[in-house]
């Protein structure tokens, strides 16, 4: 039942103990929706004279995951045998390490486990489930303020509103960006000086709002208990960081955007061109990344909410989440390996592509950490346990497979931390890990 203040005098006054965030908006008689609020992210400009070359992230989770059979290897260490799948990345085999036998510990639930993909939180399926903040956005708070933008959300077919890979430190989702087009403009289309005197006036507005929150929010902490004041205090915490980058953001407005000789990505009119929207965010991450627009992208490939694919010589008879309950079902198995196979083509071709940028001396690979996997190990028993997981450039020693044991899998946040502090993230801690990830080094 929504609260309602007892008296009219003061937008706080007399509300019940209870609160949401959308009525905390409202009750300042404002109201803001997701979308505004991550438009309203902004980001400060690398800084001048960093002598450090800037490392990138880029997280990839397909919600379906793929048939075990075929991405796994049979054996562990340097001398493993590429499985099926991973022989379509046979020219980036020292490019890449292999995962088996890790998991997010706790995180189950089914096809809820998605929203956990970069945050680790446990029991996603259980009521009153709150996320937690996810790898990208711990990065972003620690490093966004050095591009335009802090990251970019991405997503393809995504169900928009309901799924997305990111995740704010309060538990908020940040909405993906399903038009490569959008995408974009974003990057490199500049407003006219009107466009962006009206943008600066918007921005200056949404400080206001801040202001105006903080303002009335601390009469109200005076009548509630102690957990919402802490809950109330955790989310004026966010407000004010929010605040914060909006102020950074007017920065940018006026700086002119770079520069591409690529053109403008045409986004396929229906969802059952599938491939060709994947291979149009891979390039939206690469422009990005290419031209130092930000350092971190997320991307949910919404496999779920996804048709019968097109698929060139193949043809596909059912819907993506059908298939993948294959029952081991031949046809359905077929179709899902030809499926898989184009995922792992199309990886390869973005890591092609970034090998091929020169970055400060290095591959734009080398300087780029691109993980790729999803929630599920196996989506036809729609299990959460021995996740794919390929890590791929970043300057890691790669060309290996490291085998965990499949029963008691290996914490995968370990990874993480082992990410954060290849960004220069100094952390030895994320979500459930124990400590960094076992076997991977760092190149000298």
């Amino acid at each position: 039942m929504e609260p309602s203040p007892t008296r009219p005098a003061g937008p706080f006054v007399g509300l019940r103990r209870e609160l949401s965030r959308r009525q905390l908006l409202r009750g300042v008689g404002v109201a803001l929706g997701l979308p505004f609020l991550d438009a309203m992210r902004p980001a400060f400009g690398a800084e001048k004279g960093n002598k450090d070359a800037p490392r990138r992230m880029l997280a990839i989770c397909n919600n379906l995951g793929l048939l075990p059979g075929g991405f796994f290897p049979t054996q562990a260490g340097k001398d493993y045998e590429l499985s099926t799948y991973l022989n379509l990345l046979m020219d980036f085999r020292d490019d890449f390490t292999v995962f088996s036998g890790v998991s997010h510990p706790d995180v189950d639930g089914s096809h809820a486990s998605e929203v956990c993909f970069l945050t680790a939180a446990p029991h996603p399926a259980n009521g009153g489930f709150r996320n937690s903040i996810s790898l990208d956005q711990y990065m972003a708070d620690r490093i966004g303020v050095r591009t335009r933008f802090p990251s970019l959300t991405l997503g393809v077919n995504v169900n928009k509103g309901q799924r997305s890979l990111t995740w704010t430190g309060s538990g908020v989702m940040i909405p993906c960006e399903d038009s490569a087009s959008s995408v974009y403009r974003r990057l490199f289309l500049q407003g006219s000086e009107e466009e962006i005197e009206s943008q600066i006036a918007r921005l200056k507005l949404g400080e206001s709002i801040m202001d105006s929150v903080a303002d009335h929010a601390g009469g109200l902490k005076r009548s509630l208990g102690p957990g919402d004041r802490d809950r109330l205090e955790q989310y004026m915490t966010g407000v004010r960081e929010l605040e914060h980058r909006m102020v950074l953001s007017r920065e940018w407005e006026r700086k002119p955007k770079p520069k591409t000789s690529e053109p403008e990505p045409k986004d396929p009119d229906n969802n059952r061109a599938y491939m060709n929207k994947v291979r149009l965010m891979y390039d939206m991450a690469r422009l990005a990344f290419e031209t130092d627009s930000t350092r971190l992208i997320t991307l949910f490939l919404d496999s779920s909410n996804s048709p019968a694919i097109d698929i060139d010589g193949i043809q596909i008879t059912d819907g993506y989440h059908n298939l993948s309950h294959h029952g081991k079902n031949e046809s359905k198995l077929a179709q899902l390996a030809a499926i898989d196979v184009w995922h792992m083509k199309l990886l390869a071709e973005l890591l092609g592509k970034l090998k091929g940028v020169h970055d400060s001396g290095e591959s734009l690979l080398a300087r780029s950490m691109v993980l790729y996997g999803s929630n599920f190990g196996d989506a036809n028993k729609h299990t959460t346990t021995n996740m794919p997981v390929i890590l791929a450039g970043g300057g890691f020693k790669h060309g290996q497979h490291l085998a965990f044991d499949s029963g008691k899998n290996y914490p995968l946040p370990n990874l993480f931390v082992s990410m954060l502090q290849r960004m220069g993230i100094e952390s030895d801690r994320f979500a459930s890990a124990t400590g960094t990830m076992r076997g991977l080094e760092l190149k000298g």
